[in-house]
């Protein structure tokens, strides 16, 4: 595992792969959903978080599994 705790969610082609921040890709999936699932207990055992790209590399979205000096003030999970 690589030394950063977040864990993103990345395109590459037609396929998203898992990639812990500094590191190299852990897994590669067909959908974003799957891709973010597989990311998500990594991100869990790490207190870091998932970083969600959208299909142009572009940030989508994060969630948060640590403690989260800045927690958001939506309560979307």
């Amino acid at each position: 595992m690589a030394k950063g705790k977040n864990v993103h969610v990345v395109p590459n082609g037609t396929n998203w792969q898992v990639k812990p921040e500094g590191g190299k890709p852990v897994s590669n999936h067909r959908t974003q959903t799957a891709a973010t699932k597989a990311a998500t207990p990594i991100a869990k055992q790490n207190k870091g978080e998932v970083v969600i790209h959208r299909p142009n590399g572009q940030i989508r979205d994060k969630d948060s599994y640590g403690k989260d000096p800045n927690p958001p003030k939506d309560k979307k999970h």
